[in-house]
Parts: structure tokens; C-alpha cells; sequence
């Protein structure tokens, strides 16, 4: 074999010891985060068993899904008899698309660190006990289309849309929300239409008159 061929041979096998690495560190990232989130959490029914941080990579994990290249995409704990918080690791889970935690006990505040899943579709957090405000940093989510809140005392909790730019919000379908300010701004997004069970209070803002392409409007459940 000549020396120009051992030396493909051996500039192929760095490639692949370090494309490994990579690969193994990015999985063990998303793991340390998905870890740290389990940790802070109480589960009688044992939903998160399979969640062993030695792992290559959380894709083998139960209610867990990746994409190709390893990355995680969604988390499907919906309806665990979950108890705890959520952390901020979260926020590391860059290519996280779906966050389906409704029907658990999960409490305390909404991490401002959830603002950086910029690739989030939809965050499904309905019948929970969180409170506090919802974070402004949730504007950041252009791609965010389903966003389930309608959970205890979140719902008295002020909700800003200023971080929503025009160009993120367009097309957008938010189904619940919190009480709102800023109404000018809010009702300016063309598809809202679903704002019942949320036990909002106060007048009807007259801002609603100047949406001409609003057809169905549900504030059932409020007062």
C-alpha cells in the first residue's frame, strides 16, 4: 500500500473518531438536560425508568423522539402523574419541537430558558399547577403554533405579546391564553379565535372592531 493511500485510510479514520465524538458529546447534552429535568421531578409511575444518563444518546428513552441526526425533537410525557418544576436546561434542547406535558402536577414558574427552542411548535402545558408570569422570551419562538396554558394560576398572570414581531406572529395559532395586556398588539394576530376556558375578566377591548378578518371569536368560561 502506498503512502498516499494510508494516508486517506488515516485522515478517513479521524474523521470518524471525531464525527463520533461529536455526535456522542451532542447526545450526552441533550441527556444531561433531559436528566437534570427528571431529577426534578417525582414519578410514582415510573414513566421515566428508561431515562439512563450513561447512554450514548436519550433517543432509546420512553416518550422521547430524535430526528436523524440524533437530536431530540419531541418529549411526550402528557398524562404521567408527573410532580415537580420544570429547569432551565430545557432550554438546551435547540431542536425540540414538541414539549407535551399536559395533565401532570408540574409547578412553580416558566423558565425564560424555554425561549431558546427556537425550532418549538407546540407547548402543551394545559392542566398543570404552574404560576407567574409567562416569559417574554417566548416571542423569540417564530415557529410556536400550539400553545396550551389554560393551567391554574397562570391563567391571572400577565401575558406581554411586545416580543412577538409582526413577521413572527403572522399565520400563528395560539389556542389558549392568559390575561392579556397590551390588547392593541395582541389582537392584531389574524387567527386568534380561541380564548374560552381562560377565566379572563374585564371589558371587551374595542380593538376587536378593527379586525376584519376575524370570523369566530370563543371567550366562553370568563367574566
Amino acid at each position: 500500500m502506498g503512502v498516499a493511500a494510508k494516508r486517506v485510510i488515516s485522515d478517513l479514520f479521524w474523521l470518524i473518531l471525531v464525527s463520533c465524538i461529536v455526535l456522542r458529546a451532542a447526545g450526552n447534552f441533550e441527556g444531561d438536560a433531559l436528566n437534570a429535568f427528571k431529577s426534578n421531578l417525582a414519578d410514582p409511575n415510573n414513566a421515566l425508568q428508561s431515562w439512563d444518563p450513561t447512554l450514548v444518546n436519550p433517543c432509546t428513552w420512553s416518550n422521547i423522539t430524535c430526528d436523524l441526526d440524533n437530536s431530540v425533537t419531541r418529549i411526550d410525557l402528557g398524562n404521567a402523574n408527573l410532580s415537580g418544576q420544570l429547569v432551565p436546561q430545557l432550554g438546551h434542547l435547540t431542536q425540540l419541537q414538541y414539549l407535551e406535558l399536559y395533565s401532570n402536577n408540574i409547578s412553580g414558574g416558566i423558565p425564560d430558558e424555554l425561549g431558546n427552542l427556537t425550532n418549538l411548535v407546540s407547548m402543551d402545558l394545559y392542566l398543570n399547577s404552574l404560576t407567574g408570569p409567562i416569559p417574554t422570551t417566548l416571542g423569540k419562538l417564530s415557529k410556536l403554533r400550539f400553545m396550551y396554558g389554560t393551567c391554574s394560576s397562570l391563567l391571572l398572570s400577565p401575558l406581554s405579546l411586545d416580543a412577538f414581531q409582526p413577521s413572527e406572529r403572522r399565520n400563528s395559532t395560539i389556542k389558549s391564553l392568559a390575561s392579556v395586556t397590551h390588547d392593541a398588539k395582541c389582537f392584531s394576530m389574524p387567527s386568534l379565535g380561541r380564548l374560552n376556558n381562560n377565566s379572563l375578566t374585564g371589558t371587551i377591548p374595542m380593538s376587536l372592531t378593527t379586525i376584519s378578518t376575524l370570523q369566530v371569536l370563543l371567550l366562553s368560561t370568563s367574566q
